[in-house]
């Protein structure tokens, strides 16, 4: 199963956990932006993997470098959302920065993951060679 296969799985039931939450807790977790924070997560995160993917393909002795840069950019543009929600919303501020990091580091740790996963034998492999 591929990345984005996988990626789409998860999200689901991310989406899941998110709809039960707000089923079952209403407005007291989940501000009312968590579904496009979601959305933002998914796109992130597949563009993340994409430059990562595309860096190791091109030159697989740097694959540090190029997580890393990816890393990066997702934490830049994640500090970017922040600031504009906080800059031009007053109210809910903590619940919009709690439920975006609680997403973006379920986000992270589903993108380390599938990157050790699918990259950690053709590493070893290179590295036996």
């Amino acid at each position: 199963m591929n990345f984005f296969t996988k990626l789409a799985l998860f999200s689901a039931v991310v989406g899941l956990i998110i709809g039960a939450l707000q089923y079952y807790a209403g407005d007291q977790l989940l501000h009312a932006y968590v579904w496009y924070l979601l959305g933002f997560m998914i796109a992130v995160t597949a563009t993340a993997y994409y430059v990562t993917r595309l860096g190791v393909n091109y030159d697989p002795d740097n694959f540090q470098l190029y997580h890393f840069a990816s890393m990066g950019f997702r934490m830049l543009l994640s500090i970017f959302v922040i600031f504009l929600y906080i800059y031009f919303n007053k109210e809910g501020r903590l619940q919009f920065v709690f439920n975006f990091f609680a997403l973006y580091f379920v986000f992270t740790a589903f993108e380390i993951y599938s990157l050790l996963a699918n990259f950690a034998p053709q590493l070893k492999k290179r590295n036996e060679h």
